[in-house]
């Protein structure tokens, strides 16, 4: 699946950033509460690169991994004190580090079919091993109630120069959520169509939480970031490894 192509990553951050900015100013409580002041942050699906500029500001080191190039490029320009990579969340080699994050039900993309519930267990594996005693993994996740009773749903958003029709469906007892997305990107005095086609796996909170207590973490589910809410039928969940922890 190949997701946030040129246009889609410009109305995405154009449109929809205001999620990741809602977001760092209860994000940023949480890593301070856990005596994490400073340091590198990895931001896994970091986007076009809003969470790693608050971060920056606030003092940190960033470390933003993303499938989409076009999102990097934004996220260069937006973040330009960060590191960026290019690559599959589940598969990047993480660096010590002293907090992984991942904002904006990121871990749900299917990008291929061999992806999953293991592949988390892997990544959540591989995130502990790369935290520092002490480090934090705070991310947030579509559970099954993120999919509509009525399906199909159609969304429709815009803006000065972009619009979205967005045709929601799939699969409640595979736990699939599909979204397909037609994009027009207003370029000079005409419009330009795309279409891209987003498939999630929907994971319940109280599993992956079972499974980062295998890792060795402990975990907790959270309603939101300070006094930003989650979207229905989303949740999050911070994970520590604890001070005692080898590395």
């Amino acid at each position: 699946m190949l997701a946030y192509r040129r246009d889609l990553a410009y109305v995405h951050d154009a449109g929809f950033s205001d999620y990741a900015i809602s977001a760092a100013s209860g994000l940023l409580p949480i890593l301070r509460r856990n005596k994490i002041t400073q340091g590198l942050v990895v931001d896994l699906g970091c986007g076009s690169g809003r969470w790693a500029a608050a971060l920056n500001q606030a003092g940190y080191q960033v470390l933003g991994v993303d499938q989409s190039a076009p999102m990097i490029d934004l996220a260069r320009r937006i973040a330009p004190r960060s590191r960026f990579r290019i690559g599959s969340l589940l598969k990047v080699e993480i660096p010590e580090c002293d907090a992984v994050t991942s904002i904006g039900e990121c871990l749900n993309y299917c990008v291929d079919k061999s992806e999953g519930r293991k592949a988390l267990q892997r990544l959540f594996r591989g995130v502990y091993r790369a935290l520092r005693p002490g480090g934090v993994f705070i991310f947030d996740i579509a559970e099954p109630g993120r999919l509509p009773k009525t399906l199909p749903q159609r969304v429709r958003r815009s803006g000065p120069d972009w619009a979205l029709l967005v045709t929601i469906g799939g699969d409640s007892k595979q736990h699939i959520l599909r979204r397909h997305i037609t994009c027009f990107r207003k370029i000079g005095e005409q419009y330009r169509r795309s279409e891209e086609t987003h498939v999630l796996r929907l994971y319940r909170a109280r599993d992956l939480i079972y499974d980062l207590l295998a890792c060795g973490f402990k975990a907790r589910q959270i309603k939101g970031y300070g006094r930003f809410r989650l979207p229905p039928g989303m949740t999050a969940i911070v994970a520590t490894k604890p001070e005692w922890a080898e590395t």
